[in-house]
């Protein structure tokens, strides 16, 4: 069976630039988890490990986790408000990667 896929685009920080070649953005395709219907910010996350993997480090701890220090917007959201990394990326999200703000 085919799990739903999306492209997500993440919105970089100057600051983090550096580990993407100096570009503001970049796309990844997110899959969705095994037995959902749609992906999620965990699942673009696994991809950018993948294919950036000094970025994705930079954005999640050890644990896996989001960085205390970083938020992420989903489509002008705040993730950690709609479930954090279960957070489900509609149809072209946008993900606002920032520096959080105390």
């Amino acid at each position: 069976m085919t799990r739903p896929v999306t492209l997500v685009t993440f919105v970089v920080p100057h600051m983090l630039r550096h580990w993407i070649g100096d570009r503001s953005e970049v796309r990844v395709f997110a899959v969705a988890p095994p037995d959902e219907d749609t992906p999620t910010l965990g699942a673009a996350l696994d991809t950018l490990r993948r294919t950036h993997p000094s970025l994705e480090e930079r954005l999640r701890d050890a644990d896996g986790h989001i960085r205390r220090h970083i938020s992420m917007f989903v489509c002008g959201e705040n993730a950690r408000h709609l479930g954090g990394l279960s957070c489900a990326l509609p149809p072209g999200a946008e993900v606002y990667v920032l520096p959080a703000l105390g």
